[in-house]
């Protein structure tokens, strides 16, 4: 998962999107480092926005669904902010 760039929705400082999309990446992170046994690297540059996050194995049944609950709210970001703040591409790896 990568996570880059700013939503530009207001000002640095005063982005609710950016704070929003931010906040449930840095949580599922976490949450991911403290409730499961999953195994991965996470790398974060904030001057330029971007978090990175890749799995060295497959996940089991609990960070799946952790990582489809944060699909679940970048989703609902989407639909109530619009396409123009947070773009969403999906791969199969």
């Amino acid at each position: 998962m990568t996570c880059m760039g700013h939503a530009g929705y207001a000002d640095a400082g005063e982005d609710i999107v950016c704070a929003a999309i931010s906040m449930l990446v840095i949580n599922t992170i976490n949450s991911l480092e403290v409730l499961t046994d999953a195994k991965m690297q996470v790398d974060v540059k904030e001057d330029t926005g971007r978090i990175g996050l890749v799995f060295e194995e497959d996940l089991k049944k609990d960070g799946v669904l952790l990582m489809d609950s944060l699909v679940l709210g970048l989703k609902s970001i989407v639909k109530q902010y619009g396409r123009q703040y947070l773009k969403l591409k999906f791969r199969e790896v």
